[in-house]
């Protein structure tokens, strides 16, 4: 409560949210896991099955209740839960709960201090640049009012379509948005606070003990849990060059502030792969689970596109695999690969409207825009280039570094065909694989590769502690390795000290010199762990490990620390803070007055099409008013649109795209630039234009908007018009 205070939030808003979340969506979800689902766990494991369970149900129902008209009848579901959990005799037993597991004090403290962190992230990476007053929030990051003009599209309208393109569908994954409407029709609280405060903290924790859960449930131990959170939480990529942020090169977390449906997909595909490790570990699997499991298919669905095909391949592996060993058909595992293959279809040809939304077989896109932001070059390389097939080699090697403790495996072959790990392995396999077969104009295809952090770090803590127990190495002695990689690692970076983006005029060379000397001096240390414990080489096998593993995660870390001491060079990717606000804070007075003084269907017609106001090249990605009004426009920005992303392809920037529709666009821009009441009131008989919402730095204060409009407000810069019926 104090961060959020001190960042803006009032006292009124957390305790609505706060008793939302708690009474709205996770106790209901609560009791319906108590009832549904069977078997031994902690309090906050509940707790948290409990909410992400309310928020696939709150979806669910409010896209239904949104349709009908009666956004408010959300709360439908948790009233009826209660009173059927009431009603019911055999029910009421799940108030009080079952037996539950004993929590190490160390691991409830852990969690306590994980949540610490991610509230200190929160605040320091985003809320410190992510105001809710101008000048700051006009330079919030780009995306950030695309989601909100989502949030007022969904609060009103259901289907709901693309509120910056009037009449554009809206093939997207938008489930959050619906979340967050709902949210703010019960609460009362601002789309805006939500979107920038609120809704992510509690997904955040109740992400990570689910993690924890899988961690533990699969490696039959409270520290691999624990050890799976802080490789889920704290992940990064072997970072060898000064600096701390190598544009794509930085792993993202799954958690995202800048991106809510990734967020939203990460937390409602985990109780996916807790009921599947069930259904592939257990003889028998109650009805319950199987409702569940169903429910939260359905939510992930259209929570975040690129789970679905990580799981269908997971399931197909299991099925392969389980045919070859056995000569027999896994008919569970077949049930929910034809369950999860129904909703990806229905998905892509309904939700999405097999609308590819720039997303292209295109390989090695990514490593090539790696290579651009290493080397600080614009130009284009082709994916057969030496260029290339070297930062696609450095990529897959800090793959190959950061999930090390997945060897470990090895030292019990037969570990490797258990289902669980199979799965997550797979999921693993095929979001690295997505990610450099595909290429997107905005490098969405990352995305695959951070669906699958979390099942590599657990399947990678299991194989440090199968290895780990297996060789019984000193705990001194992996303090020892652990502490020698560090010292190597932070060596080399300094060493070496490589700035990225590389300056004019220095060779790429100078990007493989850190990991070349890094291979040269590990190699030769393997090779004499090995040469030295020949009759024992799962010792040095725990050992390597346990060494290559520190240069992954703790070394990332210390090298943080190492580099934070580093000026970084101007324009170096270091965190600058807020930029240059690209809307007047007058925008915000005008836009709330038009959402209180104009009715959800209303379409309203801008000015305003380019990010910062150039218009050549013009950059489309400009989305406040729809934002800030909660309604839709009818041509504001269009770089993010299904239709734009139609005309892209290869060697074209999507937010420099022209319009499709050049009649409208130039009937819309002509009652602005050439304002009469005949050009005015075309927008209003063709298109049905009720509201012109003007940006008077392009018309200048003494246009003659006002002849063909009524002038209602004006505030600064900008002010709002109305379009009457029949202007001659």
């Amino acid at each position: 409560m104090t961060v959020l205070g001190a960042f803006g939030v009032s006292v009124r808003d957390m305790a609505c949210f706060g008793a939302y979340i708690a009474l709205g969506l996770a106790l209901p979800g609560l009791l319906l896991i108590r009832a549904l689902y069977g078997g031994r766990r902690t309090l906050a494991e509940e707790i948290a099955l409990g909410l992400t369970l309310g928020y696939a149900i709150e979806v669910l129902a409010y896209v239904a209740v949104r349709a009908a008209g009666m956004p408010l009848l959300v709360m439908a579901w948790p009233i009826t839960t209660y009173a059927v959990f009431i009603a019911v005799p055999r029910l009421r037993r799940h108030w009080r709960g079952r037996r539950r597991l004993t929590t190490p004090l160390w691991w409830s403290w852990s969690l306590a201090l994980v949540t610490i962190y991610l509230i200190a992230w929160s605040a320091a990476k985003f809320f410190r640049t992510h105001a809710l007053t101008w000048p700051a929030l006009g330079a919030a990051n780009l995306d950030m009012p695309f989601h909100l003009a989502l949030i007022g599209e969904l609060k009103h309208h259901m289907p709901p379509t693309v509120p910056m393109v009037a009449g554009e569908p809206l093939f997207y994954h938008w489930f959050v948005y619906a979340h967050l409407a709902a949210a703010s029709w019960v609460t009362g609280v601002e789309p805006l606070v939500l979107l920038f405060r609120l809704f992510m903290l509690p997904m955040m924790v109740a992400f990570v003990v689910l993690i924890g859960m899988i961690g533990r449930r699969v490696v039959g131990a409270w520290s691999a849990g624990l050890l799976a959170v802080a490789g889920t939480v704290f992940m990064e990529a072997p970072n060898l060059y000064l600096g701390t942020s190598v544009g794509i090169f930085t792993w993202r977390p799954p958690q995202s502030w800048l991106s809510p449906t990734q967020a939203f997909g990460a937390l409602l595909f985990v109780p996916v792969v807790i009921l599947l490790i069930d259904l592939l570990e257990r003889r028998r699997i109650a009805l319950g689970s199987w409702v569940l499991l169903g429910v939260f298919l359905v939510a992930v669905m259209g929570a975040k596109a690129t789970y679905l095909p990580l799981l269908a391949i997971g399931l197909a592996a299991i099925v392969v695999i389980e045919v070859a060993r056995r000569r027999r058909v896994p008919w569970r595992v077949l049930v929910v690969l034809v369950t999860t293959v129904m909703c990806f279809l229905y998905a892509q040809f309904v939700l999405f409207g097999q609308a590819r939304l720039g997303m292209i077989v295109e390989p090695l896109a990514m490593t090539r825009k790696i290579w651009a932001e290493l080397t600080g070059q614009d130009g284009d390389i082709g994916p057969l280039s030496a260029s290339a097939f070297g930062v696609t080699l450095l990529y897959l090697l800090s793959w190959v570094i950061e999930w090390c403790g997945i060897w470990g495996l090895l030292s019990r072959p037969r570990l490797l065909l258990r289902p669980a790990v199979v799965v997550m392995l797979s999921i693993g396999a095929g979001g690295f694989c997505a990610t450099l077969l595909f290429g997107h104009p905005h490098h969405a295809e990352m995305y695959f590769s951070v669906a699958s952090y979390p099942y590599l770090a657990i399947v990678a803590v299991y194989g440090i502690f199968v290895i780990v127990r297996l060789a019984q190495v000193p705990p001194r002695v992996t303090a020892y390795a652990v502490g020698a990689a560090i010292v190597a690692t932070c060596s080399i970076r300094m060493i070496f000290g490589v700035r990225i983006p590389l300056g004019p005029g220095q060779s790429e060379i100078l990007l493989y010199r850190p990991y070349i000397a890094f291979a040269a001096l590990a190699l030769p240390v393997i090779g004499l762990l090995l040469l030295a414990n020949r009759r024992r080489l799962v010792v040095a096998g725990a050992i390597t490990i346990s060494m290559v593993t520190a240069v992954g995660l703790p070394a990332a870390w210390a090298a943080r620390v190492l580099s934070s001491a580093v000026p970084a060079p101007a324009g170096g990717g270091a965190d600058t803070g807020p930029g240059v606000p690209v809307i007047r804070r007058d925008a915000l007075t005008a836009g709330r007055w038009l959402r209180a003084h104009s009715d959800p269907d209303d379409l309203v017609a801008t000015d305003t099409h380019c990010r910062g106001k150039s218009e050549n090249p013009c950059d489309s990605r400009e989305f406040w008013v729809s934002a800030l009004t909660e309604r839709r426009v009818l041509v504001e920005g269009w770089a993010f649109s299904p239709a734009n992303y139609q005309h892209w392809h290869r060697g074209l920037v999507a937010e420099h795209l022209p319009f499709w529709d050049q009649e409208r666009i130039q009937l819309n821009d002509a009652a602005f630039r050439s304002p009469s009441a005949a050009s005015i009131q075309r927008l209003r008989t063709r298109y049905g234009v009720r509201w012109l919402f003007v940006d008077e730095q392009h018309t200048g204060a003494d246009s003659k908007i006002g002849d063909g409009a009524n002038l209602r407000f004006r505030s600064g810069d900008y002010a709002v018009y109305e379009v009457p019926d029949g202007t001659a």
